[in-house]
């Protein structure tokens, strides 16, 4: 068996500045190993222990898509020891990987369907995953209409910003850009994403939502999905801040009987309901 304590050794191919504050940057990295890239495999949704040698590691869902082969990227708020290393580092540079660790979205329920994804701030990284996934030229006939709804505190916070402008172009997707706080270049629209979500007023027939976002987000969220007729089961969302170790020993993500890293980071709001609210 893998040992899942030894990390995957990869180096770093590409490493940019997503928003103006600087606190956020996206790692492109290349396995080292050939056979490492052929037995890697994951779904949207799914994160890594990521890890810097002599710092440390720490989780990190996966901001790549399945479909982009070859490299995996990981977009990084620097917040700790970890993070502010792995913000300094430079291509060329090796690091480690364990993973991929958790489940990932329920791309199987999501077939046929409408899908509704909803962000905000630097957890949009799993939700572009999911949007690049499907809207590879082999996967976007796979669910119907495609709504995504994505905010961040100011402009300059939005991440993938040249993606975002592809994105609006396509008529396969619609996509609904918001800030909380525009500057006089703004254009776009203003206010907070549940708010926009009950503007935009969705039809939950025949849909999933994603969520994932700040938890303050969320929690405001959830009532606005009630309101539209959501069924519980017909939404999810990720708690991947909660990740530790990644694979159940430290004990430290559990929620009542589950623990996070190995019965998650996704979950329905069904399943929510039915434990502590710790989260």
């Amino acid at each position: 068996m893998k040992n899942p304590y030894a990390p995957i050794p990869m180096v770093v191919k590409k490493a940019s500045v997503e928003t103006t504050d600087r606190m956020l940057r996206t790692l492109e990295l290349n396995f080292l190993n050939e056979e490492d890239a052929k037995g890697f495999r994951y779904l949207p949704g799914q994160f890594c222990e990521l890890s810097i040698f002599g710092k440390g590691e720490a989780p990190f869902g996966i901001a790549s898509s399945p479909t982009e082969k070859g490299s995996l990227k990981f977009t990084i708020n620097k917040a700790g020891v970890v993070t502010t290393a792995l913000h300094q580092i430079e291509a060329g540079t090796e690091v480690g990987i364990r993973g991929p660790l958790g489940n990932g979205y329920p791309l199987e329920l999501f077939q046929g369907k409408n899908v509704l994804v909803i962000g905000g701030g630097f957890a949009f990284t799993t939700l572009r995953s999911l949007i690049t996934f499907f809207l590879h030229p082999q996967n976007r006939n796979k669910v119907q209409d495609i709504t995504v709804i994505y905010g961040a505190r100011m402009p300059g916070l939005l991440l993938y910003k040249e993606e975002l402008k592809e994105w609006e172009k396509r008529s396969d997707i619609k996509l609904v850009v918001t800030v909380d706080f525009g500057d006089k270049e703004w254009k776009g629209k203003v206010g907070l994403v549940p708010n926009v979500l009950e503007e935009v007023a969705p039809a939950s027939e025949n849909t999933y939502a994603v969520i994932c976002g700040p938890p303050i987000m969320i929690k405001f969220t959830f009532p606005k999905l009630m309101a539209l007729r959501f069924p519980n089961e017909h939404i999810y969302t990720s708690l991947e801040k909660r990740m530790k170790c990644g694979i159940g020993k430290c004990g430290r993500c559990n929620i009542g009987h589950l623990y996070v890293c190995k019965d998650g980071p996704v979950f329905s709001y069904a399943q929510l309901e039915k434990l502590p609210k710790d989260y």
